[in-house]
């Protein structure tokens, strides 16, 4: 992959890391902020389901902002975009809907099924 295209690959993963820290951090400041005490058991359980759905969100995208920093050292180090199954170079295409992944199509679609199995 050239120059260009890896640093055009490293402003979208950036970008988009900055967006999850950013969103990370808001929600940290409005759990600290929010010391609402419902004296409903109704209410306190829907603000608890709230949170625990808010805290899933946030792990899955930690899990995604440690697949961004590794596509980062991809980069870095003149792997990205090279499928890790087989070697060959991932379309642009896929690495523009999904710049972290580490599997051509071909390869994906093999893993899938074998998982299925």
């Amino acid at each position: 992959m050239d120059f260009e295209k890896r640093e055009y690959f490293r402003g979208i993963l950036l970008e988009e890391m900055r967006a999850l820290l950013e969103e990370a951090e808001k929600t940290v400041s409005e759990m600290n902020a929010d010391t609402t005490n419902f004296p409903d058991p109704t209410d306190r359980a829907t603000q608890e389901s709230d949170r625990t759905f808010e805290l899933r969100i946030r792990d899955r995208e930690r899990k995604l902002l440690n697949k961004i920093r590794e596509a980062l050292e991809r980069i870095e180090n003149d792997s990205f975009g090279t499928c890790e199954m087989c070697g060959e170079e991932i379309s642009e295409a896929r690495l523009k809907v999904r710049p972290v992944t580490t599997l051509c199509i071909d390869c994906k679609i093999e893993q899938e099924k074998a998982e299925k199995h």
